[in-house]
């Protein structure tokens, strides 16, 4: 049987506001499979951004232990974590987060200005173009994200997700500033990503039909995690496929 690539023991999360203690999460466990795409749900205040954070590397635990394919990545240091955010997970963000005086191919180009060895400007350069030819988005690279639909800035910004090969996406509401078709057409990215190249995806979601995409609907509330259960994932067949992500050397 195969190891989980996430594993989250006993996780808890404490804030100190001022004289008031946040447990913004109360002994969170579980465990995510490859290839598994997990939605997350919850009101606002539920603890789930919370959870998204410290699953990307981007907060630690108060208590317990994060496992990242069999590795505890709960007490890294600053730049062990973001070594790990560079290498091994992609984020995707409802603002899309692009960078509004760089054309599309330079914004997925950004990750790999960070990676280790070095990489060539020409072979960034390559590797961004490819990734985003997989995202149908060839036409659209020299254009700046003024230029381009709320729908090509979010597959920019998957693009730029998935430059780096990671094993995980973290995507936290994607579709909140999009209208139902576009949404429908991202979630139809994100399905085949996990379809074709087996990547995890754990998104998180106030709307319970972009939950219905992933294979897994967890719920949270107040800290605790109340529900977890399979899910037959919705369908987006009638929306056209992109074209299979081509592997970049």
């Amino acid at each position: 049987m195969s190891q989980p690539l996430i594993s989250l023991q006993n996780l808890k999360k404490i804030y100190q506001l001022g004289d008031n203690t946040v447990h913004a999460l109360r002994g969170a466990s579980l465990d995510i499979m490859p290839g598994e795409f997990v939605t997350i749900t919850g009101p606002s205040g539920s603890g789930k951004s919370t959870l998204m954070h410290i699953l990307g590397c981007l907060d630690r635990p108060t208590e317990g232990k994060y496992l990242l394919g069999g590795r505890d990545v709960s007490n890294l240091s600053r730049d062990e974590l973001a070594d790990i955010r560079n290498k091994q997970i992609g984020f995707v963000f409802q603002g899309f987060n692009l960078l509004p005086r760089t054309t599309a191919v330079e914004n997925v180009e950004v990750p790999l200005l960070y990676s280790r060895p070095i990489m060539a400007a020409q072979e960034r350069k390559d590797r961004a173009l490819k990734v985003l030819a997989s995202m149908g988005l060839s036409d659209r690279a020299d254009h700046h994200p003024s230029q381009l639909s709320g729908g090509q800035q979010q597959r920019v910004a998957i693009a730029r997700a998935l430059v780096n090969e990671p094993s995980l996406i973290l995507a936290d509401e994607p579709t909140g500033n999009l209208d139902t078709k576009t949404s429908i057409e991202v979630m139809r990215t994100l399905q085949e990503l996990r379809e074709q190249r087996s990547i995890t995806i754990v998104l998180i979601t106030h709307e319970p039909d972009i939950a219905a995409y992933g294979t897994r609907i967890i719920a949270v509330r107040d800290g605790v995690i109340l529900s977890d259960k399979p899910n037959v994932p919705r369908s987006t067949y009638e929306v056209p496929a992109i074209e299979p992500l081509a592997a970049t050397a």
